[in-house]
């Protein structure tokens, strides 16, 4: 029966539940740049408490990778790929993977949420935009003024619950913060698809997505931390796993030249949540399988499947 399971109690009295299921889908989150670089903008964000599914029929699960760390000086912060969720009787759900951060004298990509501006030019340097596949937003512009050495502050990447922050001539532009979802426990709120921080151009900066309330750091949605002047490795980093969070941009290294390479975007992630009444049990790609209450969580980390 289409959207519904029949249920037996006895005397041969059925019940039917119907075959509805929560998600959540996000992409991965772009990598951040380096030479000044921007951060990564997240992966697209989807998530809905009412998806009807077909008894029988197959539904297929695509993670997306997290953008890769660009070793080019050349080149930006790789994209992050899409996440997508697809089969019988549904349209299918794409969120897309966030946008690269810019290096130095580049803008930014755009993504599911869009990376941010580079920092080491005169030249105004745009953050990228969200592309729509998902709840996204912009990254930021690099700062309207010169810093140390007259390097400007990088764009930070944007995030699904805000746009990246610009950067100011003494720090980095803080990544946006992501959104929060309790769809793996009940009550219990994580927080996804937050935007990579923007390198800055001083000692004494405080970077992007550093740890606390303000900045929105890694516990606001997984994006790395922006990174300081002279190559600090104390500062820029990875985005966290499965969070679709952006990747920190990266400075220059001491006595100028390119530097490292910028933090890699989070990989993303596809949960399915429904009444434990109605699980088949029937999977593929070896999701972690949990219970909330009386409800069944799947969490996929990598490609795989659910029969209804």
């Amino acid at each position: 029966m289409f959207g519904y399971r029949n249920l037996g109690f006895g005397s041969g009295v059925a019940a039917s539940l119907p075959l509805e299921v929560e998600y959540l889908i996000v992409g991965g989150g772009g990598a951040g740049g380096k030479a000044a670089g921007a951060g990564g903008g997240a992966g697209g964000y989807r998530a809905a408490t009412a998806l009807t599914l077909t008894s029988g029929a197959e539904y297929t699960v695509t993670v997306g990778d997290g953008g890769a760390a660009e070793d080019a000086e050349s080149h930006p912060g790789a994209d992050g790929s899409d996440s997508v969720l697809s089969g019988t009787g549904i349209t299918t759900l794409t969120s897309d993977g966030g946008g690269g951060g810019a290096k130095g004298n580049t803008n930014g990509r755009s993504g599911g949420s869009g990376g941010g501006g580079g920092g080491s030019t005169n030249i105004n340097r745009t953050g990228g935009s969200a592309s729509g596949g998902g709840t996204g937003n912009a990254g930021g512009a690099r700062s309207d003024s010169a810093g140390t050495g007259g390097v400007y502050g990088a764009g930070g990447g944007g995030g699904a619950g805000a746009v990246g922050q610009t950067g100011t001539s003494a720090r980095g532009g803080n990544g946006g913060i992501g959104l929060a979802n309790d769809i793996v426990e009940d009550g219990t709120d994580v927080y996804y698809a937050g935007g990579g921080g923007g390198a800055a151009e001083s000692n004494q900066a405080v970077n992007g997505n550093d740890d606390d309330a303000v900045n929105h750091g890694r516990t606001q949605g997984g994006g790395g931390k922006g990174g300081a002047y002279a190559n600090r490795d104390d500062g820029f980093c990875d985005a966290t796993a499965n969070t679709g969070g952006g990747g920190g941009g990266r400075s220059f290294s001491v006595g100028g030249g390119g530097g490292g390479d910028g933090g890699g975007g989070g990989k993303g992630i596809v949960v399915l949540r429904m009444a434990t009444a109605i699980y088949t049990g029937t999977v593929t790609g070896s999701p972690t399988v949990s219970t909330d209450g009386a409800n069944t969580v799947l969490k996929f980390t990598g490609t795989g499947s659910y029969t209804a």
